[in-house]
């Protein structure tokens, strides 16, 4: 019996079918789609704003004290549109649509899912809080209940949307490591078979060949806070060896006596607060001010650290300089948000059709044209995206 012969809309349906399931890191997160854009179409550059609780403090007594709201949102700027473009004919229209999903959709999608989930991972240049050694590849459950406290002491919440990103080599070592403490048969399959280790200390895990690797920035010296009761979201120091600094975005650091506090009851967690430079710096007189998450706030809704740093305090970077290391992630669902909107639909083409699926904030966009040159149909697949840290207290990065 003939084919059927296949529309766009059901290319389309499809593609988004196999994006959501070849996403790794992205399945993981927390999505949002904005449905204004299917209305006006979407423009690069455009923002989503995400609005985040308001916290409050606990006041004694019987007197009433008011205390003043302050809103926060984080904007999500959909700054990045892929592509992926192709070529079929009328002919391979008439091939069913496993057939051509094997053919011509899933190699494209796979590459888009694999370039999402790429840019994703890239987010750990905005994640503070980090557990491991670096240049040793983790072994034990020691890291992973690390990770676990770091995400506590943020108010993480302690559910089944825990998760950790394993890089090839820290997935077999843990796997290796931790073989007993994996569950029955079935699961291990499954998890050989799809990368997945399973589930151990809280988290899900799961490897991916897209975490990245953060290379150290260069210092020397022995660096100290330049000031006392500096709050903000800047550092002055100095004690560095003359020109010998060029910190980067993503080096971690702490400061002597200060440390981080439990956002929800402000009391010290015991540990050193870690702030993560952002905005790279350098120096020609060994001096440097700093541009650091979080920012340093001593009190209220939003107090972060346990005190301002003292005069001279000692400032102690993670990892060696000019050196690159894994940057395995431990995080919530809610950690990361991947925001998709709908490009606009193009009109004087022989195809044109989007999707969406509400359930997963998933968008994509695929248009086929006729090229009377060449005889050709041209075809692109499109995506229209943007990544963004809201919670970056509720993720760990994990040095390999």
């Amino acid at each position: 019996m003939a084919n059927s012969l296949l529309n766009i809309s059901m290319i389309t349906k499809e593609s988004l079918r196999i994006l959501k399931n070849e996403l790794g890191f992205a399945k993981g997160v927390n999505r949002q789609y904005d449905d204004q854009f299917a209305k006006k179409g979407a423009k690069i550059g455009s923002v989503i704003n995400i609005r985040k609780p308001v916290r409050y403090t606990v006041s004694d007594g019987a007197a009433l004290e008011l205390q003043n709201i302050q809103d926060q949102s984080v904007p999500l700027t959909l700054d990045s549109q892929k592509h992926v473009g192709f070529q079929f004919s009328s002919k391979e229209l008439t091939l069913n649509i496993d057939e051509f999903s094997d053919r011509y959709i899933k190699p494209a999608i796979c590459s888009l899912a694999n370039k999402i989930d790429y840019d994703g991972l890239g987010l750990f240049q905005s994640v503070y809080q980090s557990t491991g050694t670096p240049g040793t590849t983790p072994t034990a459950l020691s890291y992973i209940t690390d990770a676990a406290t770091k995400l506590s002491n943020g108010a993480t919440p302690v559910d089944d949307m825990r998760q950790i990103a394993w890089n090839p080599a820290g997935s077999g070592g843990l796997a290796a490591g931790l073989s007993g403490l994996f569950h029955d048969q079935a699961e291990i399959s499954k998890q050989y078979r799809k990368g997945l280790m399973g589930l151990a200390g809280g988290f899900t895990h799961f490897m991916d060949q897209n975490v990245r690797q953060h290379t150290v920035g260069a210092f020397a010296g022995s660096g100290r806070v330049n000031g006392a009761n500096q709050t903000g979201s800047s550092l002055v120091t100095n004690n560095w060896t003359s020109g010998s600094l060029s910190l980067l975005v993503g080096d971690v650091f702490t400061v002597a006596g200060v440390y981080a506090v439990n956002p929800q009851n402000r009391q010290s967690t015991g540990q050193l607060q870690q702030f993560v430079v952002t905005a790279a710096v350098s120096d020609t007189a060994g001096a440097a001010t700093i541009s650091i998450s979080p920012s340093i706030v001593v009190s209220g809704q939003y107090q972060t650290v346990s005190g301002s740093p003292a005069n001279l305090a000692a400032i102690t970077m993670v990892g060696s300089q000019n050196t690159a290391y894994p940057q395995n992630l431990a995080y919530h669902k809610d950690a990361f948000v991947l925001g998709m909107a709908d490009l606009e639909l193009p009109g004087g083409v022989d195809m044109a059709a989007r999707a969406v699926d509400p359930d997963s904030g998933l968008a994509l966009r695929i248009v086929r044209a006729y090229d009377i040159n060449n005889d050709t149909f041209p075809c692109r697949v499109d995506v229209l995206y943007g990544w963004k840290a809201v919670y970056p207290e509720m993720a760990c990065r994990i040095w390999g």
